[in-house]
């Protein structure tokens, strides 16, 4: 109760800024309710300096809260039509994050970034955007300035490829039907809002009704299991870099040990996962049912985002954030040439 009474001035503020933002995300979906939330915790972070009682709940927010709508995502994903779907376009899913995640390695090293800045722009843009940073940020401990930046650095990306892929596959010469553009779509482009902007536009286009549509959000819930093996692997590489900086602790690679290094809330994801597989597929549970899990998810990452936002100043992100960009650039591009390159494969 006395953390409660601790934390609630902070998690009223970001209510506060979280309620019009989620209904301003609705509205307009393409730049959705995360990132108008986060750009609006900055705009009063760099006028007005958080200090006092509210610092506990917002901090609590960006942190915990973050935590739980990662577990809440995990009611969203059917493990069946995932395991269905990805016969097809796990090849060109491996490739594509493989390429995204080797490319902010390596750029990493060579530009001398920040590892922590690299991991979530190279995880969000080869996962599902704020989602995956959502739930990497707490298991490589990124404070919320790294967070910021890599969220902004998606959601340019995100928008560019929302606009111009649709144009683009034309270009190419994709066959007009929902068969490649909805795996290019799918894989290609990594927020939920982008991707269905980027496939409805091609079923409008050529009048394929919600073909692609289906077909690219399909896609994409796929690439959402990524998250798992990610993050877990990036749980050991970071208890083991924290290892090999202390000498003297010695290295203990126990099952006990092991499993304390995987994140309870991705445990709770998968978890929550089996669940909605099991009761829609054998006990013949209605999805939507499901559905308002899902809802509260957002609505919990938008306030969350606001908290994130709030510790950051908009004037310091802009400052600092060229190198970033360019980081996003290439992780992008390569996700895109790599997809492409996959597709003629197939």
């Amino acid at each position: 109760m006395e953390k409660l009474k601790q934390n609630l001035p902070g998690m009223l503020v970001c209510l506060l800024i979280a309620v019009p933002a989620y209904i301003l995300g609705r509205s307009f979906p393409l730049i959705g309710g995360p990132v108008i939330a986060i750009l609006a915790g900055m705009l009063i972070c760099s006028f007005y300096e958080v200090h006092g009682k509210v610092v506990a709940g917002i901090k609590y927010t960006s942190k915990k809260i973050l935590q739980y709508a990662v577990v809440l995502l995990g009611f969203g994903l059917d493990l069946g039509v995932v395991l269905s779907t990805g016969r097809e376009s796990l090849p060109v899913i491996i490739v594509t994050i493989s390429a995204s995640l080797v490319t902010a390695f390596i750029l990493c090293k060579i530009m001398h970034l920040p590892s922590k800045i690299c991991t979530l722009i190279g995880v969000g843009s080869s996962i599902c955007g704020g989602s995956a940073i959502a739930a990497a940020a707490p298991v490589i401990k990124a404070d919320d300035s790294e967070i910021a930046q890599a969220l902004a650095v998606v959601f340019f990306f995100n928008v560019v490829a929302a606009l111009v892929f649709p144009w683009f596959g034309n270009y190419l010469g994709m066959p007009h039907d929902a068969q490649i553009f909805g795996i290019f779509a799918g894989t290609a482009v990594n927020d939920t809002s982008s991707v269905t902007a980027a496939a409805s536009t091609w079923d409008s286009m050529w009048g394929l009704g919600s073909e692609t549509l289906d077909k690219a959000v399909t896609v994409k819930l796929t690439r959402t299991l990524a998250i798992i093996p990610i993050c877990v692997g990036l749980s050991f590489i970071f208890a083991g870099s924290l290892i090999s900086k202390d000498k003297t602790q010695r290295t203990d690679w126990s099952l006990r040990r092991i499993l304390k290094m995987i994140p309870s809330f991705i445990v709770l994801f998968v978890i929550a996962s089996l669940i909605t597989t099991v009761s829609t597929r054998i006990l013949g549970i209605s999805p939507a049912v499901f559905a308002c899990f899902k809802e509260v998810s957002i609505f919990m990452i938008v306030t969350a985002m606001a908290a994130v936002g709030l510790n950051c100043s908009l004037i310091k992100l802009i400052k600092t954030g060229a190198k970033p960009i360019f980081l996003g650039f290439c992780c992008w591009s390569a996700i895109t040439f790599s997809c492409l390159f996959a597709l003629e494969m197939l």
